[in-house]
């Protein structure tokens, strides 16, 4: 399918106005290129991408529009700091827009999931709180001082409901206020705006902003770096005024204070995976590590690739709700470098992440030496 926009000007100035202003200042270095964690498993040129949208030659039916996952690699090298992933994301906006069977179509169906439901999976809104059952999770009340947003992944998919678990849990444990949002809460958006479907991400902003509001909780704590990053920084434009902290720094912070307090063991080698929007996007790796260095018996390692390094999971940009070929998924090789670093267990902090780690460990057939866990669940199993 060979569809572009027209005329080049016209096209250009489209690109603008979705927010994709940084073109004009690629020099096609190609250090982007060279960044780029597709080109470990096929060619993807993100240089090629912005020198066609640059000259308005823009091709809204190609695949490689739909690859980027967003991990910030190439915005994080790039030496004039152009937003690239600006760019891709201006180009899926109009492509959602003017074309919309060039989406792919896994993601037709989660977004319109989100459309009608406030979530990826469609499920019912009376359902979203399922996973904090017999928690006894306090009501919102004006003794509320911490908000938990828990995220779509764990509200509604079983096999994951144990991170928001473990986080209630250790949040009780801190002796914290907090409450969850409950039937109010959405889907925080980040995928959808990733998408480039800006009218859908506003609309469920807004919603859990009024939701936010209406609670008067100025503190928040999400499980997912993508909550975390959207709420902190997407939000306020729409009119948010909330501080937002991620789970593992309000674990490393809870330590230092002494109000949380580790009381067993964990004798396994762990290796801990930098998830792409807390470290290179948001600068958060140092209190993930600090909360599992605290921990008795545990014997910590990083990855081949670490810290601002890390090779991403390939769930962002809303590639989770993509369809990624078998021998192109970055979670296979993040999988692999693990076994052979002599873990036990694969540790990160981000249910995109997990969901990618645990699909790749039942496909490559690795299930019986290496476990994936979240931080929350190694911290609730030890306090």
């Amino acid at each position: 399918m060979k569809e572009a926009i027209a005329p080049f000007k016209e096209a250009i100035e489209m690109i603008r106005d979705a927010g994709g202003e940084a073109l004009r200042s690629c020099f096609q270095c190609g250090l982007c290129t060279a960044s780029c964690p597709w080109n470990n498993v096929r060619t993807f040129m993100p240089h090629k991408k912005i020198t066609e949208s640059k000259f308005g030659l823009v091709d809204l039916g190609e695949e490689d529009w739909w690859l980027c996952s967003t991990c910030n690699a190439c915005v994080s090298r790039c030496p004039r700091g152009v937003a690239i992933t600006d760019v891709i994301r201006a180009v899926r906006n109009i492509t959602s827009d003017s074309i919309p069977r060039a989406v792919p179509a896994s993601l037709r169906s989660a977004v319109a999931s989100l459309k009608s439901a406030g979530n990826p999976w469609g499920g019912a809104r009376d359902e979203r709180t399922n996973w904090a059952r017999d928690l006894d999770i306090p009501s919102l009340s004006g003794e509320t001082e911490v908000l938990y947003f828990s995220c779509c992944v764990p509200a509604y998919d079983p096999k994951m409901e144990k991170v928001a678990r473990s986080a209630c849990r250790i949040l009780k444990e801190t002796g914290a206020r907090f409450a969850i949002l409950g039937t109010k809460e959405s889907c925080c958006g980040e995928s959808v705006r990733k998408a480039g479907n800006y009218e859908l991400f506003e609309k469920l902003a807004t919603g859990n902003i009024d939701a936010f509001r209406e609670s008067g909780v100025k503190r928040i704590v999400a499980s997912s770096p993508h909550c975390y990053d959207t709420i902190k920084n997407e939000y306020p434009a729409l009119g948010a005024d909330v501080e937002v902290v991620h789970l593992t720094q309000y674990l490393a912070r809870a330590m230092d204070e002494g109000t949380l307090t580790i009381r067993k063991p964990f004798p396994r080698k762990v290796v801990y995976h930098d998830p792409c929007y807390l470290g290179r996007h948001s600068d958060v790796y140092d209190e993930p590590r600090k909360v599992l260095s605290r921990i008795p018996g545990l014997t910590l390692m990083d990855e081949i690739n670490a810290r601002e390094n890390s090779l991403c999971c390939g769930g962002g940009g809303a590639r989770i709700w993509m369809e990624t070929k078998k021998g192109e998924r970055f979670s296979d090789i993040l999988v692999e470098q693990a076994v052979e670093l002599g873990a036990e267990v694969l540790a990160t902090a981000c249910p995109y992440c997990i969901l990618n780690f645990r699909d790749s460990i039942l496909t490559m057939g690795r299930e019986d030496v290496l476990e994936v866990r979240d931080i929350s669940e190694i911290v609730d199993e030890v306090i």
